[in-house]
């Protein structure tokens, strides 16, 4: 799933191309887009059409676009869920669409489209009231570490609070967001922490420190257009991030653990697994 530097690079793509457009005809194709929308797909596109895309904004992995009637305050946005390989590709009406596209607005201007496309359709849009600026369906989402109002001695104290392993509530989107499993095994790494210890028994010092790598490996992948595997994760011109070729644990194992040289290994993690190092990382007796 991408993690905040995917879906940032691709909030960063709309601001740029599609933000202060008005939607002149929306095509939403087939139940699985518009799953999330219960009135369904031609609801959702009649109700894109005239509106204007008044921005594009982020909480964590969490994205939407702001939608305006003209200079009216936004009351409503589109979330557009990426799943595990859903894209966001301005183009030209002209070119021919990719294979899985889903969906596509067209706008006034006459300029590029955007298109949706989907290769194992767990993505999809839908729609939501905007209060203070945040839809309803992701008020519930903590902030994360690049947001202005980001607390991070409040998260420092809820962290601590926990009797769960530390990687769990990294992971946990209520506690800090944008964090998942490949920033995660790289923030751990870099903390020399590994993730089955118990988040309360760490001190506050060491959280801080931990969440402080979170941050600077997601801003050190951002600066890298994200983590690109294959294909599948790009940007809103289809260009693919880079940042795998400087993971220093997720997806390691075996390799040379870039501090110490031991051999990293891969333990099961709930329903994936996660890289450490053996000694950097020392396991938790009894776990």
């Amino acid at each position: 799933m991408p993690e905040l530097p995917e879906v940032e690079v691709v909030r960063r793509g709309l601001a740029d191309h599609v933000a202060g457009r008005t939607i002149a005809a929306a095509e939403v194709r087939g139940h699985r887009v518009a799953r999330r929308h219960v009135p369904g797909a031609q609801d959702l596109a009649d109700r894109l059409r005239g509106r204007t895309l008044a921005g594009a904004h982020r909480r964590g992995k969490y994205l939407w676009l702001a939608l305006a009637d003209g200079g009216v305050v936004p009351d409503e946005a589109l979330i557009v869920h990426l799943g595990m390989s859903g894209q966001m590709l301005v183009a030209d009406p002209r070119t021919p669409e990719p294979r899985h596209t889903h969906a596509r607005l067209t706008f006034t201007d006459g300029g590029g489209e955007l298109r949706f496309v989907d290769q194992r359709t767990f993505g999809g849009f839908s729609l939501a009231e905007l209060v203070d600026g945040v839809p309803t369906s992701v008020a519930h989402i903590a902030l994360d570490p690049f947001d202005p109002d980001y607390d991070r001695a409040a998260v420092i104290a809820d962290v601590k609070r926990r009797r769960s392993g530390i990687k769990r509530v990294l992971l946990n989107q209520a506690v800090v967001s944008g964090i998942g499993n490949i920033y995660a095994d790289e923030a751990l790494w870099r903390a020399g922490i590994h993730g089955e210890r118990l988040a309360s028994a760490l001190t506050g010092p060491a959280i801080g420190r931990l969440l402080d790598h979170a941050k600077d490996v997601m801003a050190d992948a951002l600066e890298q257009g994200g983590t690109s595997f294959d294909e599948l994760y790009v940007n809103v011109n289809g260009a693919s991030g880079y940042f795998d070729r400087s993971l220093s644990a997720y997806g390691q194992e075996g390799r040379a653990c870039p501090r110490c040289g031991t051999a990293m290994r891969r333990e099961q993690f709930m329903n994936r697994s996660s890289t450490s190092c053996p000694r950097c990382q020392v396991r938790p007796r009894g776990v």
